[in-house]
């Protein structure tokens, strides 16, 4: 019998009936440690179970992550949820298949390998039949995996390589109640938070009974500098935290840098320096040397609805804690939580419910916390926690702002000889459980709390933080990666969709270009004679013919520009060909896109991803910016924090290249970089003005502007 290795998520968690029951009126739950952001990775991991077990994918419920039942993956992070908790699904529905495919066959004395299955109906040469829901039993599934069943092949799928429906968009198109803000329990309260007027800032006094006068108030909370109200109803509660932050007396002083000089401050501020990546010998036939710096400013996640969660806490058989919350890592939360309680991790429950996406580190986890304290306060009666827009964009973790700087050494052609990559900024992840001490908002004001320390980078088996893609994607004889990890953190910092690909592509696809025009040749032709993995070739080709690059007509203040990268050198390869057009601000009309993502489950959600993923570049290359002056964020709200319109968003098209017997790669975060590179590409072209600070508006053009 030969066995597979089972995939990592697998071989933590090999008991088959954590992943999947299968229920005698005829419906397959299936549990997942990933959760469900707005990408549609619910619906990809229900093809895939539905694929393996024979059945229409309409009997598959996907149940929401919650600690205790559901696997243990981490976080939903990094574009590996089909690459990871969809290996394991497919290798657990094909052994469930074989285990009951074997019941029947003992059932009827005859060999499992003659009878087949359809709709889980289980049928024998003879005709007899049985089916999954006939023969359901949990105890057949209390075994851990064996990799002993082989999965089908692909030219044998039905199911996966279609476009089903997404599972989730039936609730939130009616609309029914199914996001983390429509949690409605019996004797709910409501809670909000008052944050502090700054960073730094201390609490030196707070007058708190006028406040437990006003009607329906039920408690204040305070811990240090932390302060909260609970109230009967939402609209008491917002009228309590108003009059408390009122009332606050607080010490503040300027902690933050000049916003304006950023990019002095990065490359200046207190750093960890070390090599990230090294390969080849620096070749001594250079004839010509370039380099250019490019700056990104801190960005919000901006998500259309604020964090918010629900606690409660019981005290009947000792103390315990629910939380529902739309965290993307439950099991991690619900360990820092005991942390900071001093609970045993089996004494907390934390349950995934859906919020706006967000595809990184925001407030989900803050606002958890934030709820549980509250609740502390009132057991026996559940709390629910909504930010406010000032403290999600204010407040939420930020994508860090950084500094790239390129410098290559060139031959006779301009082909690169060595190329040397060096970033400056903070570390993405400062998650609850990456950092010392507790990771909380809300532990960092508490009395004796702990101020959330610099993030770490991630390793390069993770994909790196910092570093990620900084590693060229192209046949270069030399290249070196120098990383200035910054030890002091102004602005909390965390992850953000792309992490630190999307400036590194942004610097290292706008060098390309600058490179290819100093050695007259065609950005194209220069990429691909420095590209040798054809897979990368092949969505460079693809797209340059889709949007008929070569038949491009110039116009004033119109140009075109190309981005490419394959994400994190691992996952999907993603090419953007970007048509933009600037007169009194910089618009993008069309982008073009090319992307091979090896085996895709579901074409219609990988493309919806990909297109997801390419707005929200284009907003953050043209707009987005987190404004601050000495002592706190000002852009707190869509004024001054403004966000792409619908009005604005570009014509796109996605084309997904065959697989070719290639395995699943993630999408998520693939048209990040590649997107906002090949804007700068065609503002250049347009304008024929290299802006190489983001966003793209006219300030940051005009200062580009040579003399």
């Amino acid at each position: 019998m030969t066995t597979v290795d089972l995939p990592p998520s697998l071989k933590a968690n090999p008991r088959l009936g954590n992943w999947l029951r299968i229920l005698p009126a005829g419906v397959v739950e299936v549990r997942s440690g990933k959760v469900e952001l707005g990408q549609g990775v619910l619906t990809a991991l229900a093809q895939i179970a539905a694929e393996e077990l024979d059945i229409d994918v309409t009997r598959v419920r996907m149940l929401a992550a919650e600690t205790g039942t559901s696997p243990n993956e981490g976080y939903t992070a990094g574009s590996m949820s089909v690459q990871y908790s969809g290996a394991a699904l497919r290798l657990v529905s094909a052994e469930v298949r074989s285990i009951y495919l074997d019941v029947a066959a003992r059932l009827w004395r005859l060999p499992a390998a003659g009878l087949t299955v359809a709709d889980g109906t289980i049928t024998a040469p003879d005709g007899r039949c049985t089916s999954y829901w006939e023969l359901a039993a949990d105890e057949l599934l209390d075994r851990p995996a064996s990799g002993a069943v082989a999965p089908k092949s692909p030219a044998d799928y039905r199911i996966v390589g279609t476009s089903v429906p997404r599972v989730d968009l039936p609730d939130k198109l009616a609309p029914r109640p199914r996001f983390v803000h429509d949690v409605t329990l019996d004797r709910m309260l409501y809670g909000r938070v008052v944050r502090p007027p700054s960073r730094g800032a201390t609490l030196r006094g707070i007058g708190t009974e006028p406040v437990l006068a006003l009607p329906g108030i039920v408690a204040v909370v305070r811990d240090g500098d932390f302060f909260g109200v609970v109230a009967e109803r939402e609209e008491a509660a917002l009228r309590a935290a108003e009059r408390l932050r009122a009332n606050a007396k607080w010490h503040e002083q300027p902690t933050l840098p000049d916003e304006h000089k950023l990019p002095m401050f990065l490359t200046s501020a207190p750093a960890e320096t070390s090599v990230a990546a090294e390969s080849g010998t620096p070749p001594r036939a250079a004839v010509g040397s370039h380099q250019a710096a490019y700056h990104r400013p801190y960005l919000a996640h901006g998500a259309m609805g604020p964090s918010s969660a629900t606690a409660l806490v019981t005290e009947e058989e000792g103390r315990r804690l629910h939380v529902w919350t739309h965290s993307q890592g439950p099991y991690i939360l619900r360990r820092e939580l005991a942390r900071a309680f001093d609970l045993a991790e089996d004494q907390v429950c934390v349950q995934h419910v859906e919020g706006a996406g967000c595809y990184g580190h925001n407030g989900a986890d803050d606002a958890a916390m934030d709820a549980a304290m509250l609740a502390m306060a009132v057991p026996g009666r559940p709390v629910q926690v909504v930010w406010s827009r000032a403290d999600e964009l204010g407040w939420a973790p930020f994508g860090p702002a950084a500094v790239a700087r390129i410098q290559a050494e060139v031959g006779g052609h301009g082909e690169v000889l060595s190329w040397q990559h060096e970033i400056w900024g903070n570390g993405h992840a400062t998650r609850p459980g990456f950092v010392a001490g507790l990771g909380f908002l809300a532990a960092s004001h508490r009395e004796g709390g702990q101020e959330i320390q610099a993030a770490p980078e991630l390793s390069p088996e993770r994909g790196g933080a910092a570093t990620r893609n900084a590693v060229p994607g192209y046949a270069f004889p030399h290249y070196r990666v120098v990383n200035n990890h910054l030890t002091v953190m102004p602005l909390r910092t965390s992850a953000l969709r792309a992490l630190g690909a999307f400036v590194n592509v942004f610097a290292i696809e706008s060098f390309m270009d600058e490179l290819a025009e100093s050695a007259g040749r065609d950005p194209i032709e220069y990429r691909l004679a420095q590209l040798t993995d054809p897979r990368g070739r092949s969505v460079i080709e693809h797209v340059v013919a889709r949007s008929d690059w070569a038949d491009w007509s110039r116009a004033d203040s119109v140009g075109h520009g190309i981005g490419y990268a394959r994400y994190k050198n691992s996952a999907a390869y993603c090419a953007v060909v970007a048509e933009v057009e600037a007169t009194t601000t910089v618009r993008v009309r069309r982008l073009t896109i090319a992307v091979d993502a090896g085996l895709v489950v579901n074409p219609d959600g990988a493309a919806n991803q990909i297109e997801g993923g390419a707005i929200q570049a284009t907003s953050w290359a043209l707009k987005e910016r987190v404004r601050f002056d000495s002592s706190t964020v000002t852009s707190t709200d869509w004024e001054s924090y403004p966000i792409l319109r619908f009005s604005e968003v570009p014509a796109v098209e996605v084309d997904l290249l065959p697989h070719n017997g290639n395995p699943p790669l993630g999408v998520g975060e693939a048209a990040q970089g590649p997107t906002v590179a090949a804007i700068a590409n065609a503002l250049y072209d347009a304008i024929g003005v290299r802006v190489r600070t983001l966003p793209l508006t006219e300030e940051n053009i005009v200062d580009a502007m040579p003399g």
